[in-house]
C-alpha cells in the first residue's frame, strides 16, 4: 500500500478513485503520565509520555485507514491528512483520512 500526503503519486497514474477512507482511535491519558506531565509543566521540556502516546495513536489511525482502503480494493491512499480533537476530559481522538485509489 502506497501512502502519500500529495494529491497524486509522481510517476504513477491513478486509474480508479474509490473514495474517502479513514481510521481513528480515541486514547486517554495514563494517570502516571498525567502526574509526570503536570510536574514537567513547572520545569519545562518535552512531555515524552505524551509524544509516545500521540505517535502510537497516529500509527493506529493510519493502520485502520489502510485496512479500510484494502477492503475497498485500493493499492494506495493519497491526500492523507491527520486531525485531532478532544472528545472528553482527558481523552483525545486522532484521525487519519485520505482518498483510496488504484494506481498503475
Amino acid at each position: 500500500m502506497e501512502l502519500s500526503n500529495l494529491e497524486s503519486l509522481p510517476g504513477r497514474s491513478i486509474v480508479r478513485h474509490l473514495g474517502l477512507v479513514q481510521g481513528s482511535t480515541v486514547r486517554s491519558k495514563h494517570a502516571g503520565r498525567d502526574l509526570l506531565a503536570g510536574f514537567k509543566n513547572f520545569v519545562g521540556g518535552e512531555l515524552k509520555g505524551y509524544t509516545e502516546l500521540l505517535n502510537e495513536s497516529r500509527q493506529e489511525a493510519v493502520d485502520r485507514m489502510v485496512e479500510q482502503a484494502r477492503a475497498v480494493g485500493a493499492n494506495a491512499v493519497v491526500n492523507i491528512r491527520f486531525s485531532t480533537s478532544n472528545v472528553a476530559a482527558g481523552a483525545a481522538e486522532v484521525m487519519a483520512y485520505g482518498t483510496a485509489v488504484v494506481i498503475e
